[in-house]
């Protein structure tokens, strides 16, 4: 099995604590890989969660599968990193799929109304299959207007 480090030379040089990436290529996929991801997102650790997905996508990969199987907790700010990913790779005809979401961090997505601009699938066959049909692209995420499922107030989110 080959580690991170013979998929994008130096990417395991750096590491966090809260936070295991894992990389695997997927052939069925041009410029595809799957990442999977072990622990939380959050303020804390965003910076190098990005930094470290930053490194993928500057490696050629824009079809990125995320398996969050054993992602625990993401906070907004985290949330706010995968819309960043998303909008690095739109102009580069890539695309992200997130996989094997865990209902606490669905709901996350839900709340901050974010469930809709993310392809959500349960299984990597459907992720697969997703990139094999081309699946359906979406043109822009922001801006964006959120309503609070509390108070119902909309809110306009113009960039991440």
């Amino acid at each position: 099995m080959s580690s991170n480090n013979d998929i994008i030379p130096g990417f395991d040089t750096e590491k966090d604590d809260t936070l295991t990436i894992n990389l695997r290529k997927i052939d069925s996929v041009a410029n595809g890989l799957v990442i999977y991801l072990t622990g939380y997102i959050d303020t804390y650790n965003s910076t190098f969660f990005q930094k470290k997905i930053t490194q993928v996508i500057e490696a050629g990969f824009v079809n990125l599968i995320f398996n969050c199987s054993s992602l625990n907790y993401v906070s907004s700010t985290g949330i706010g990193s995968f819309t960043v990913f998303l909008k690095m790779i739109k102009p580069k005809n890539g695309d992200i799929v997130l996989l094997e979401i865990q209902p606490k961090v669905y709901e996350v997505f839900q709340l901050l109304g974010f469930s809709q601009f993310f392809n959500i699938k349960q299984n990597m066959d459907e992720a697969i299959s997703y990139f094999s049909t081309g699946g359906t692209t979406v043109t822009s995420v922001f801006p964006q207007v959120i309503s609070c499922p509390v108070c119902q107030k909309r809110l306009r989110a113009t960039h991440s």
